[in-house]
């Protein structure tokens, strides 16, 4: 059973930074597509970021170039860097994994993989 915890939210100025991180355990972790979602409770999930197993990055239109995802095999973790952090950042931001399938390739829509950890919440404000 895959189980994912996220780690690193906080509250933060505009401007700030944060790292998240998401350690993956009960499976192989070069089996996954990886990514991050957010959500503001009423409205629906935003996918942030995702990253496939050749480590290769797509990121939501409003967050390229702020925000970086990162995956580390030996650790089994997942990482988001966020600068530049905007107060519509604001959210519990939840990391997903989805295995791979024979095809070989992620899909863009981080939002719906397949398992998803219990997020953690990043307060961006003055």
């Amino acid at each position: 059973q895959v189980q994912l915890t996220e780690s690193g939210g906080d509250s933060v100025q505009p401007g700030g930074s944060l790292k998240l991180s998401c350690l993956l355990s009960g499976d192989k972790f070069s089996r996954y597509c990886l990514g991050w979602f957010r959500q503001v409770p009423g409205k629906e999930r935003e996918g942030v970021a995702g990253i496939d197993t050749n480590e290769t990055p797509t990121y939501e239109a409003s967050v390229k170039g702020r925000f970086t995802i990162s995956r580390d095999t030996p650790k089994k973790t997942l990482y988001l860097e966020m600068t530049d952090l905007k107060p519509e950042d604001s959210a519990a931001y939840y990391c997903a994994a989805e295995p791979i399938g024979l095809h070989r390739r992620c899909s863009d829509y981080v939002e719906e993989y397949t398992y998803s950890g219990q997020g953690t919440q990043v307060t961006v404000s003055s």
